[in-house]
């Protein structure tokens, strides 16, 4: 997971400069961080319903996922809800749309929507999403006081990625996550029992519906 206390600044000074000059860091394209998970669904014409339920306690984490059309230069972009706000964006770029692009290719594209980069050139951090074994190399990061936007690079990957964080949401997201997980830790063995007696009871009444149909026409 990427953390905003593990994504640290660089140097203040710089830092201050570049958010003069950067553009707004809260969106990528027409999707706007802290958005509500109804404007995001219709923005990228698709269904609230759609989206998944990852975590429900002690609160709601939802994922959306909006796939690209042909020939875009992005794959996909994956949106995490906390409570219904949109705390995160991972933007997946095409593979093929982006071959023999290099770091600087990007990062100046980039630079050109959002100022210039803060840092993090070649840094290994935490996965942005649920696994934190998994590692990505930070390429470069754009930056103020409430957004932070980072291009990584997911190990064993050629692929770039752009992570955009709302700093407002994103520390308490992550603490509802390693929260949740630790909950499904101390509750797996009470959650197996329970499907397995689900299971159980679900065989037996199938059993006897059989039963049921079965007994009347029996001849030995």
């Amino acid at each position: 997971m990427i953390h905003t206390h593990i994504l640290t600044v660089v140097a203040a000074g710089l830092l201050s400069t570049a958010a003069l000059l950067a553009g707004d860091l809260s969106q990528y394209r027409q999707f706007e961080l802290n958005s509500d998970l109804n404007q995001v669904a219709m923005q990228a014409d698709l269904q609230p319903t759609q989206a998944i339920t990852v975590h429900r306690r002690p609160a709601s984490i939802q994922e959306l996922t909006w796939r690209a059309k042909h020939g875009d230069s992005v794959r996909d972009i994956r949106f995490s809800f906390y409570d219904g706000e949109l705390f995160r964006m991972i933007v997946d770029y095409d593979r093929n749309n982006t071959r023999g692009l290099t770091i600087d290719d990007m990062a100046v594209a980039l630079s050109a929507t959002y100022g210039d980069a803060v840092g993090l050139s070649g840094q290994e951090i935490h996965s942005p999403d649920y696994d934190r074994s998994k590692r990505v190399t930070a390429l470069a990061r754009w930056e103020d006081s409430d957004w932070s936007l980072n291009l990584v690079r997911f190990k064993y990957e050629s692929a770039f990625s752009l992570v955009a964080l709302s700093k407002k949401l994103e520390a308490p997201a992550q603490e509802a996550i390693i929260e949740a997980l630790r909950l499904d830790r101390v509750e797996a063995p009470q959650a197996r029992l329970d499907l397995r007696k689900i299971k159980e009871d679900q065989r037996r009444l199938e059993e006897e519906a059989s039963r049921l149909v079965n007994r009347p026409g029996f001849r030995p």
